[in-house]
């Protein structure tokens, strides 16, 4: 008659291995490491939360359970409403002096319309309490020196970028992070590709891209802490989530929203041939200024005789309008600046006016000819003198050679 009927055969000859309850615990606990990183969905029941932050509840389906907890670290991602079904990312932990399996958990999203709108609603209030909601927005940058682009490994996101980029200025600097953009840890993944592009100098506006998607795929983009990287970030952030329809949380603390990845990047990459027609016009601009200035400059000095600086002023502005004007983009406004100034300088030392003001004059005998030998006029002979400010009525007393 056997003994013990139900106790499972272990093999002939086989013997009960003997360890310490400390050994089996850490046995029990290096056995779910080959578990890894799971994602379950369950129904929540009797959710708690500690006086540390620490949540606690049951993650249960028709026929299995598993307790679950959060650190107060990972509070924020953890969405515990009784009855409400979810998706719990996480680990799997054996509490030693408790001798309880737990399923520790990164992230609690809720799975379902009205959950995840009932979620973002939540978030939205928090956000607005800190005040990042309605904060001063940073303005897009003109001519950025590089556009630092958030998206997934989908081709055809990037594709419409680049297309827009090849239409408006073929060629723009513009670097694209890919990153996993939906599911486990994309809220995460996106948030460090934001802080990464931030950190760096060149770059000067940072776009979120991504197609559309279902509520579910989208949520990672209504993260609290993803719209707090964006809030704080000091580049601007474009956002681009999805269709024109959909409306992520971050699309509220982005500095600029655009309903498609194709118009933000339309509002971000300048027009090549808008700026050079700008630049055209500028350099228009200051030929004109130019030769107005030339124009006024000589009208001063056309009466003064024998100071006749026309034909230099007209060579001058001949040299100007010869400027090549077509020459390219970036040394344009530079050749047109140093125009101005060197314009100005030379303007500054033919003017009659400043000459006389270093205390020279101009000196006319009776008939208002210039006077420039001294044999030409005899002693008790008037003349006029030119100052630089009024005139002298003189008569010549003496004659001296030179």
């Amino acid at each position: 008659m056997e003994l013990f009927p139900d106790t499972p055969d272990t093999g002939a000859g086989s013997a009960a291995r003997r360890v310490s309850l400390v050994r089996l615990s850490a046995e029990i606990a290096r056995s779910l490491t080959a578990v890894g990183r799971v994602a379950v969905d369950g129904e929540v029941h009797r959710p708690s939360r500690g006086a540390t932050g620490r949540v606690w509840f049951t993650l249960r389906d028709r026929t299995s359970q598993v307790r679950v907890t959060c650190p107060p670290s990972r509070s924020s991602r953890c969405r515990a409403v009784a009855g409400e079904r979810v998706c719990v990312i996480g680990v799997l932990a054996y509490v030693n002096d408790r001798g309880e399996l737990q399923l520790v958990a990164e992230e609690v999203t809720p799975v379902g319309a009205g959950a995840i709108a009932a979620a973002v609603a939540e978030a939205r209030g928090r956000l607005a309490a800190e005040g990042l909601l309605d904060r001063p927005r940073r303005p897009i940058p003109r001519l950025p020196e590089v556009v630092g682009v958030v998206c997934g490994s989908e081709a055809a996101v990037r594709a419409d970028i680049e297309s827009v980029v090849a239409a408006r200025f073929p060629g723009y600097p513009v670097d694209f992070v890919e990153v996993n953009v939906s599911g486990p840890g994309a809220a995460d993944a996106i948030g460090r590709a934001v802080l990464a592009l931030d950190a760096r100098a060149d770059v000067e506006v940072i776009v979120l891209a991504r197609g559309g998607g279902d509520a579910a795929q989208l949520l990672p983009f209504s993260d609290e802490e993803l719209c707090r990287v964006i809030a704080h970030s000091a580049t601007p952030v474009v956002s681009a989530i999805g269709h024109e329809g959909d409306r992520p949380l971050c699309d509220a603390v982005a500095d600029l929203r655009c309903g498609t990845p194709s118009l933000a990047a339309d509002a971000v990459i300048p027009s090549w041939t808008a700026l050079t027609a700008g630049l055209e016009r500028e350099a228009g601009n200051a030929r004109a200024a130019i030769d107005r200035r030339l124009a006024r400059a000589g009208r001063r000095v056309v009466n003064l005789d024998g100071l006749h600086p026309g034909r230099r002023l007209t060579d001058a502005s001949a040299r100007l309008r010869a400027l090549d004007w077509r020459s390219p983009m970036r040394s344009r406004l530079a050749r047109a600046g140093d125009g101005l100034v060197a314009g100005r300088r030379q303007l500054e030392a033919l003017d009659p006016v400043r000459v006389l003001e270093r205390g020279y004059a101009v000196v006319r005998d009776e008939t208002g000819r210039v006077v420039r030998d001294a044999g030409t006029v005899a002693p008790g002979q008037a003349v006029a003198v030119q100052l630089a400010a009024g005139h002298l009525d003189a008569r010549v007393e003496r004659v001296t050679d030179a």
